[in-house]
């Protein structure tokens, strides 16, 4: 689940790192400073390995929070869809990231959690989607009780991380002497 930040009407900075598969997964949550987890998931038919660490947006640990938008590779910024005020928190930590990492865009996925209480709704999903519109993030919703849509948003949000990375970090080319053939394979002259 995204854990107690969204289970009562705060909001939740979720940052995540992605590597190489070990360890293991701890399902309980302490809503204490933070939390972290390690999952080994599959997408895309590769296994990957999720470090998450959960620091449900309390004021009181601004600093520290920095430092993990700092070593962040992707973020997931969950507010209740029942709670004006953890909906403004979550675009406050956007800026804040991007601040941060010092760039115009970075991978964040916004999570309206919730899902579940559309009679207590408060934040449109037309609303959610013309702010992710405007800072070019990908919006999804779901519902923490229900298990709807919580590990696709962690899919999504990898998927993301992994073009952003393709982006910034191209494979290397080789870098043969010779000329190019006329199709774009390299011809390397002896």
């Amino acid at each position: 689940s995204f854990g107690g930040g969204c289970n009562g009407t705060k909001s939740l900075l979720l940052t995540l790192s992605v590597s190489l598969p070990q360890s293991y997964f701890v399902s309980d949550y302490d809503p204490t400073i933070e939390d972290s987890y390690t999952k080994i998931c599959t997408v895309d038919g590769k296994e990957t390995r999720l470090d998450i660490l959960d620091t449900a947006g309390q004021e009181e640990f601004g600093a520290m929070r920095e430092q993990y938008m700092r070593s962040g590779e992707g973020f997931l910024l969950v507010f209740a869809l029942n709670d004006l005020g953890s909906y403004h928190e979550v675009q406050k930590f956007h800026t804040q990231i991007l601040r941060v990492k010092d760039r115009d865009d970075f991978p964040m996925v916004l999570v309206g959690n919730k899902a579940d209480l559309e009679q207590q709704r408060v934040i449109s999903r037309e609303e959610a989607q013309a702010f992710t519109r405007e800072h070019r993030i990908h919006y999804m919703e779901a519902s923490a009780k229900n298990r709807y849509n919580v590990d696709e948003s962690f899919f999504e949000l990898v998927k993301i991380i992994r073009r952003f990375q393709e982006i910034e970090s191209p494979p290397p080319q080789s870098h043969h002497s010779g000329k190019q053939k006329r199709g774009g394979c390299p011809c390397v002259l002896l």
